[in-house]
This record gives C-alpha cells, sequence and structure tokens, in this order.
C-alpha cells in the first residue's frame, strides 16, 4: 500500500510551523509502519536527512512552489500526475492543500483559517489563494485535520464542514526543551543580551504575532525597569518592513532571525518569561516549549490560546498595550506568581507530545486508504 505525503515544507534550514509539524509527525509514521510505503512528494531537491526509513520513497514533483501560481499548477497539474503515476492508495497534505481532481481519498490538516478573519494580514495575492482554493480544499478532502477544537469550530462555522468530517489532534511538543542550569542561563544571556534578563518571543515575524504591540507594551515597561531586554527569535515570513522600533529602546530589543532546534532550545530556557501576543492562532507551539522549559508564560487571549495554555499563564488582551505592559510588569516584581506559572506550565506541557500526536494522525490516516 502507497501512502503519498505533502513534503513541501521539509527544507533544510529552514523548519517553522508547518516543516515541523511535518517533520515530527512524519518521521515517526513511517518508522512506525514498515508494512507501507511512503511516497515523499517534495517540489524540490531534498535534503537525506529527511528520508526516514526504508521504507520512504522520495519524488519530486515540480515545480518549487514558490509563487501562489506555482502552488495552484502544483496542486491542479503536478500533484495527480504523481499521485496516479505511483499509485498511491491515500494522500496526506500536512500544510492543508490539495488536488481537487484526484479520485484517491485525501487528508489535509489545516491549523487555522486566519486569512478569512484577517485578510490584510497577508500580502494580497496570497491572500486571494489562500480564500480562494481552501475552502474548495476542504470541501474535496476526505477528511481534515486540526490541532484545536477552536480551529475546528472555525472551520464548521466559516467553511460549513460537517463536524464529523474534523477530527482535532493535538500538537507535540521537541523533546530538547527543558529547563536550563544557572550557568546555561548566563551563558545564553552573554550571547544574546549582554548578560540581561530577558523576555522572548518565538515566531515568524508576521502581522497577525502582533509583534508591534509587544514592542510598545515593552517600550512602557522599559521606562520603569531598563534592567530587562526583549529578544524577538524568528523569520520575517512576508519580507515585512513596518515593524517599528522607537529609539528609547532600539539598544534594548534584539533580532535573532531563525534559528536552529538546540539553539531555540537554549535561548527559551535562557529567558526570565516567554510573552505570545498572537490575536489569532490555531494551536501556537512555543507556549509548550517554553513551559517544557520551566519558562513562565505570558500570553494572548484570543482564539485557541486558553485552550491550549489553560491555567499556565498569565493572559492579556492582545489589542491592548496598555494590559501587555502592565503583565511584563506583575511578571518581573512577583516571583511567587512566577514559580507558580513555572510549575503549572511544566506540568502542563505534558499533555503534548509527538508520539501520541504521531499515533492518533496514523489511526486517522489508515481509516482512509484505498483497498487494493
Amino acid at each position: 500500500m502507497n501512502v503519498a505525503i505533502n513534503c513541501r515544507n521539509l527544507i533544510k534550514g529552514k523548519l517553522e510551523g508547518f516543516g515541523n509539524y511535518s517533520l515530527e509527525l512524519i518521521q515517526r509514521i513511517c518508522k512506525d509502519n514498515p508494512e507501507y510505503t511512503f511516497l515523499l512528494l517534495f517540489d524540490r531537491p531534498y535534503d537525506s536527512s529527511f528520508i526516514f526509513s526504508e521504507n520512504c520513497k522520495p519524488i519530486i514533483v515540480s515545480p518549487p512552489t514558490r509563487h501562489p501560481f506555482l502552488n495552484i499548477f502544483w496542486a491542479k497539474f503536478s500533484l495527480p500526475r504523481a499521485l496516479r503515476k505511483y499509485k498511491a492508495d491515500l494522500f496526506w497534505s500536512p500544510d492543508g492543500i490539495c488536488s481537487t481532481k484526484s479520485s484517491i481519498p485525501q487528508v489535509i490538516t489545516i491549523h487555522d483559517i486566519n486569512f478569512e478573519h484577517y485578510p490584510k494580514d497577508t500580502p494580497k495575492l496570497v491572500g486571494w489563494y489562500y480564500r480562494k482554493f481552501y475552502p474548495l480544499f476542504a470541501q474535496k478532502a476526505e477528511h481534515i485535520l486540526t490541532v484545536s477544537e477552536f480551529s475546528k469550530k472555525d472551520l464548521i462555522r466559516t467553511y460549513g464542514i460537517d463536524n464529523k468530517k474534523i477530527s482535532v489532534i493535538h500538537n507535540g511538543v521537541s523533546e530538547i526543551f527543558k529547563p536550563s542550569t544557572d550557568a546555561e542561563r548566563s551563558d545564553c544571556r552573554s550571547n544574546y543580551t549582554n548578560w540581561k534578563k530577558y523576555f522572548v518571543f518565538v515566531g515568524s515575524i508576521h502581522p497577525r504575532k502582533n509583534i508591534q504591540r509587544l514592542v510598545m507594551a515593552f517600550e512602557q515597561f522599559y521606562q520603569k525597569n531598563n534592567t530587562f531586554q526583549l529578544l524577538i527569535v524568528g523569520s520575517n515570513m512576508w519580507g515585512d518592513k513596518k515593524l517599528v522600533i522607537p529609539n528609547s529602546i532600539s539598544n534594548a530589543v534584539g533580532f535573532t532571525g531563525h534559528v536552529e532546534l538546540e539553539a531555540l532550545s537554549k535561548i527559551m530556557a535562557g529567558a526570565f518569561a516567554f510573552v505570545y501576543p498572537p490575536y489569532f492562532e490555531g494551536f501556537g507551539i512555543p507556549l509548550i516549549e517554553a513551559m517544557k522549559s520551566g519558562v513562565p508564560v505570558l500570553s494572548s487571549n484570543k482564539t485557541c490560546l486558553p485552550e491550549v495554555a489553560g491555567d499556565a499563564a498569565l493572559f492579556f488582551d492582545p489589542f491592548n498595550v496598555n494590559d501587555i505592559a502592565k503583565k511584563l510588569e506583575i511578571i518581573s516584581k512577583d516571583d511567587l506568581l512566577r514559580e507558580t506559572l513555572i510549575k503549572r506550565g511544566y506540568k502542563k506541557s505534558q499533555d503534548y507530545n509527538w508520539d501520541k500526536a504521531a499515533k492518533q494522525t496514523w489511526q486517522t490516516l489508515e481509516k482512509f486508504i484505498k483497498a487494493p
């Protein structure tokens, strides 16, 4: 039996979001099911580290999808041709795309549909592509996986998808994330913030991540306490140059760009607190990474984030700069609250496990494999 998997987001040195989700699940599913052949569909030359086991067959399906029009061509022509040629019995797409022409069962993962609610947050052509085609993909797919109850309800409400067609499987967290020692924290601060304690944000620099309001809130906080810094970790998703850093805190805000997982785990564990201000999320894996690292979490109170964080975060209104600043001040002064959040967070992080997510994902996929 041949199971085809969309591996377009497995790009060496550029694993974020969809890529990390794909990596964590695909490698486990392939290794745990040797009786199946897994057709790994890449849209460009692939790194050998992504060929996880002997039952994996890597296939390059051109063209590289670097533009919405190439995405359309890939899904409409290249993908169904490859599924026929290699006699796939099932297609799973971790990033929501599928073929509207193929007759084989297709399962897609739709993490969230933020582009439906905040259309101005994506470039016009990209947003048009998402809003035009993702409703079609959602209707065409045999089944949809998503990562939170919030996203499931949003898909039902926005696209009119039947409740039974959607399964919620929470994301996991890498085992590389763990609390650090005092010496490790000191070393990390010396590398990134000139020995100062720091608040950290992890995620792509994208409008919905709400980083501008976080910066404005940090400026307010910094006026009262200049012993902290703000460290922003992540790549600039759309080449967005609108993020403004006030001169008064230009030396207190640092950017690392994209970092590899090992470096990220050290940065996370070295933080005084993790601050996550998005006003729209499907899950928010960095929340769990912070919790597992023994770092207290300050989080937006919108969309899925209260569902994911539970009682293990100090919440704020992401649209209210004063509220964000107030929560930064509270956590900087209240040692008891900080320790409470650390304990609750570490306990909460145990709920999220990639082995469990992979098992649940495969159990769902296997139901739709086309019999020979």
